[in-house]
């Protein structure tokens, strides 16, 4: 999951050294924690927040297929 979100977060924003995925783990869920620099932020979410959203949905197809459960938040 991680390298899926590194993957598309660095083929969105200009500063694609400064992408980070961090994954917590928890009992049910694992939050997958991006950080993007600060001017790269808007590009992630997109207007409305549709691309965040389908990242989102990705993400959570692509775990589903692995019997589990993920979730993306864009941290500062």
């Amino acid at each position: 999951m991680k390298d899926l979100i590194l993957l598309i977060a660095k083929a969105l924003v200009d500063n694609p050294d400064c992408v980070n995925v961090n994954e917590v783990t928890g009992e049910k869920t694992t939050v997958l924690e991006l950080k993007v620099a600060s001017e790269d932020r808007g590009k992630i979410i997109g207007k409305e927040g549709r691309i965040i959203k389908a990242i989102r949905i990705i993400i959570n197809s692509a775990s589903a297929k692995l019997d589990k459960r993920a979730t993306v938040e864009v941290v500062e």
